[in-house]
C-alpha cells in the first residue's frame, strides 16, 4: 500500500467527511473506492475512444468491400 499527501477543496473534503460518516466508511476506505470507481470509468472511456477510432479506420475498408460484393449481385 501506497502513502500519498492529498490536497482536497474544502468543499469535496465537507461532503466526503459527510457521506463517510452516514456510511459508518473510513476516509481511506471512501478515498480507495472513489478512485477505482474512478479508474473503471476511465478505463471504459479510453476503451471507447480507442474503438471509436478503429471503427473510422476500417468503416472505409467495410464499404468498399460492401461496393464489391454489390457489383457481384448486379452481374448475376
Amino acid at each position: 500500500m501506497k502513502t500519498l499527501s492529498l490536497k482536497l477543496d474544502d468543499e469535496i473534503f465537507e461532503e466526503a467527511e459527510e457521506l463517510t460518516s452516514k456510511l459508518k466508511l473510513a476516509r481511506n476506505r471512501y478515498i480507495n473506492e472513489a478512485v477505482s470507481i474512478y479508474n473503471l470509468y476511465n478505463k471504459r472511456r479510453l476503451l471507447k475512444m480507442q474503438l471509436m477510432k478503429e471503427s473510422k479506420l476500417t468503416n472505409k475498408d467495410s464499404m468498399d468491400v460492401l461496393h464489391e460484393f454489390e457489383k457481384l449481385m448486379d452481374e448475376d
